[in-house]
């Protein structure tokens, strides 16, 4: 099914930079939303349009039955031809190399959306944050999601009582959101500092890919359990996946090669990228293992893991930092000691300005490695 809204006549449906649009004017623009001309092989694009513009012309090219890309206009992936019963053009975050091309069935989406409210309980009277550009697949993702509930997406910190958000965002976010009551964790797993700040907020994380949709999810202090409509296995240490929201064009069991385990009532437990571990001396090193308790050192703003080639163990690891502004790298340094074990303490570390991120704002661990090989 198409997402249909979930509100009407004077609701707010998206209140953003100062304007307001009702469910009846977002109900009227879509009806009034140009069809796809021909010359653009019958293919919406919502990329450079502003947030407003953007989920009115994903809405009109669902109720149209055509596709919408939905990309980052600096970093297009190369697309050929567009599947049969495409709704959604959208890409891989980029976070480990370039971004890669997928499509996706509408229903791969929305025939989640119940089991993702009954989780998060989000409700029509929730004002939903938007913290990153609709590219990002999970701020698309929780846009369209509001909307089918009848609830305002919006911009404005101050009056927001939902966000949906990586960690690294909501560590500044809780100081700017008086009225915030649920954080939706995705991206990259939450590390003990950034809960701590959030205490007091119901806390949703959901494990999850560009290429699979949710997977798992998990409420306070519960762990991450597979949903309803999903079967796992692990292989050699990877995750396995067989599900229904998978995009366009996967195989019957999809991996991303993330490090997991299962265990018995359908909990999941995840380590992280395989691509990301480290090899030290035949001891593996999990790079985000790494970063959360990096992360959990107050002065960290941002940590990225990474392997540098050694004569002698093979790898060894690089910890690029991003700090606030007096944090002591000391100080740093001891925390690692005291919460790694020896093969997991950096034995580079170099401190950036500012780390690259992707739109969603997880690291970007590609370009990092990149920028320090150079």
């Amino acid at each position: 099914m198409t997402p249909l809204l979930g509100g009407s006549g004077s609701q707010p449906a998206i209140d953003w930079q100062g304007s307001v649009l009702t469910y009846a004017d977002v109900e009227r623009e879509v009806e009034q939303w140009p069809s796809a001309p021909i010359h653009s092989a019958l293919l919406h694009d919502a990329s450079s349009l502003p947030v407003p513009e953007a989920l009115v012309c994903v809405l009109a090219a669902a109720r149209q039955g055509v596709p919408v890309r939905v990309e980052d206009p600096a970093a297009r992936p190369e697309r050929g031809d567009v599947p049969g019963g495409a709704g959604l053009l959208v890409a891989t975050s980029g976070s480990t190399g370039r971004p890669r091309p997928l499509a996706r069935t509408w229903p791969s989406w929305t025939d989640s959306f119940a089991e993702f409210t009954a989780v998060t309980q989000i409700a029509a009277r929730d004002r939903v944050l938007v913290t990153g550009p609709l590219h990002a697949t999970m701020h698309l993702f929780g846009a369209v999601h509001a909307l089918t509930l009848g609830a305002c997406v919006t911009d404005d910190e101050e009056t927001a009582t939902v966000a949906h958000a990586v960690p690294a965002v909501l560590r500044a976010l809780v100081e700017r959101a008086p009225h915030l009551r649920v954080a939706v964790v995705a991206g990259t797993a939450l590390d003990s500092g950034a809960e701590e700040r959030l205490r007091g907020i119901d806390i949703v994380e959901y494990y999850g890919a560009a290429e699979l949709s949710l997977v798992a999810m998990r409420r306070g202090a519960q762990p991450l359990r597979l949903l309803d409509d999903i079967d796992a296995e692990i292989r050699d240490g990877a995750l396995w996946v067989r599900s229904p929201y998978a995009v366009l064009g996967a195989e019957h069991w999809v991996s991303v090669g993330d490090l997991a385990e299962l265990r018995p009532g359908r909990e999941l437990v995840v380590f992280g990228r395989g691509s990301a571990a480290v090899n030290v001396g035949g001891t593996t090193v999990v790079a985000e293992d790494v970063e959360r308790i990096l992360e959990a050192c107050p002065g960290v703003r941002g940590a990225a893991v990474i392997g540098t080639p050694h004569s002698v163990l093979g790898e060894t690891v690089t910890a690029v930092l991003e700090l606030e502004a007096g944090a002591e790298l000391a100080a740093i340094k001891a925390h690692a000691r005291r919460g790694l074990a020896k093969e997991a303490v950096p034995r580079r570390w170099t401190v950036v300005d500012e780390l690259p991120r992707t739109g969603s704002g997880k690291i970007a661990r590609g370009r990092v490695k990149d920028s320090v090989h150079d």
